[in-house]
């Protein structure tokens, strides 16, 4: 099913797949994915242009939605009709919530239908996509963050339907566990947080007071998110985007008004809040994010949660009482935030069953890749706060002739805030022409 429609500049055709829940069984039970082609409206022969399909970040986001030509979308409209996909459970394919998982079932059968929901499945679906679309052509790939995750289970799984690969901030480790993975994270965001007080030294006291004042009070969002200090840290994602420092600074400038019962955070800071914090759009990414790093028998186990207990420097309660700056966490999931989030709470049997799950496919397969014969290129950001700079050489040198542009120039969002000039070297690397 499709359905056209313009915006200046482009043409956009609404597409709807049915894809196989589980593409083992084939026959059995599907769901639907979305995805959004556009086109150049000022191109003759559109159907003749070869196809790129961006794969966006997460897991669990989707509604990649652009007004007319922005981010690399114009340089990609350039020679390519684009398809963004809704990848499986989210924007506007078969949605995977609190309000829809019931209909699985109880928590066990909540969590089985979500281990179809990684990056294999995606990979899959895109495949059957493709066969439709381009009538068996190979297609470029461009994966952002998670993204560039499932663009490497694609080079291991079905190499035969890229023509092209390019990964932005999504080069993943192939054999680390999700243990490994946080034990790498925790100091890049120590690091990351540390240059946001350099920058804003003030925010030093204003973060320490904020936290100071959230173990001391109960603190009820007007969403029901019970917002404390532990969630008030983890608002420290922000610091891996290109303007997040300056965004958390102006967060914290006006957290305070004064009231007849004395200091209170202001309603304009606990709105901010609520909408950086809530799950409610993407509740997926906090169901499988640990998921994605399974691969063997052994349980991820809330693993963000237990590696951060070797860190201690980032217990609040303990900053406070040695005069020390507070730490902000970063991209994590802890079993406290389906807790606080009304959008989580009826969810959090299901996910602890998913962090005990010993049953994990593997995702990447290390022989093929070291005879990849797909032309590849990656964008490592040098201190990338999500993805461990260290882990992703590693696993750039096991992939056959892929070349990587190492840079500084830009954090984890460098395709969207850096314009075409992220595509325009990705796709100069991969055609051995830098």
């Amino acid at each position: 099913m499709s359905d056209s429609y313009r915006q200046p500049g482009v043409v956009l055709t609404d597409r709807r797949f049915t894809v196989p829940l589980d593409h083992a069984d084939p026959a059995g039970e599907t769901i639907e994915v979305y995805g959004r082609e556009v086109a150049a409206s000022d191109k003759a022969h559109q159907e003749d242009l070869p196809w790129l399909v961006y794969l966006q970040g997460g897991p669990g986001f989707g509604a990649n939605r652009f007004v007319g030509k922005q981010a690399w979308l114009g340089r990609a409209l350039k020679e390519y009709r684009v398809l963004l996909l809704d990848q499986r459970g989210t924007g506007h394919s078969t949605p995977a919530n609190r309000q829809t998982l019931p209909l699985r079932g109880g928590p066990a059968a909540q969590a089985d239908y979500l281990t179809h929901f990684r990056a294999d499945a995606i990979v899959r679906d895109c495949e059957l996509i493709r066969r439709e679309l381009t009538g068996g052509d190979p297609w470029t790939v461009l994966g952002q963050s998670f993204g560039g995750f499932c663009t490497v289970t694609y080079l291991s799984l079905a190499p035969e339907g890229l023509r092209t690969a390019l990964i932005t901030g999504g080069l993943p480790s192939l054999d680390a566990h999700a243990d490994d993975v946080y034990r790498a994270a925790y100091p890049r965001v120590e690091r990351k947080v540390t240059a946001h007080y350099a920058r804003y030294p003030q925010d030093v006291e204003r973060a320490r007071r904020i936290a100071d004042h959230l173990l001391n009070h109960e603190v009820v969002l007007p969403n029901g998110y019970r917002l404390t200090v532990e969630a008030f840290q983890s608002l420290g994602i922000l610091l891996g985007g290109g303007e997040g420092s300056h965004r958390l600074h102006y967060l914290l400038e006006h957290a305070f008004v004064n009231t007849p019962a004395g200091p209170a955070l202001s309603d304009a800071f606990q709105e901010e809040v609520q909408s950086l914090l809530s799950y409610a759009g993407h509740p997926l990414y906090a169901l499988v994010h640990e998921a994605i790093y399974g691969q063997d028998a052994r349980p991820t186990d809330w693993s963000a949660e237990r590696v951060r207990a070797e860190f201690p420097q980032f217990d609040a309660a303990k900053a406070l009482a040695g005069d020390a700056p507070l730490l902000f966490t970063g991209e994590s999931v802890h079993p406290w935030m389906f807790d606080a989030d009304p959008a989580l709470r009826p969810l959090r049997e299901t996910a602890d069953l998913l962090a005990a799950r010993t049953d994990w496919r593997p995702l990447y397969d290390a022989e093929r890749l070291a005879t990849n014969e797909v032309p590849v290129a990656a964008a490592v950001y040098h201190d990338d706060m999500y993805v461990d700079t260290a882990h992703a050489l590693t696993t750039a040198r096991a992939i056959r002739g892929l070349r990587t542009w190492v840079t500084d120039e830009f954090e984890h969002d460098g395709v969207r805030a850096g314009g075409p000039r992220v595509l325009d070297r990705l796709l100069a690397l991969a055609r051995d022409e830098a």
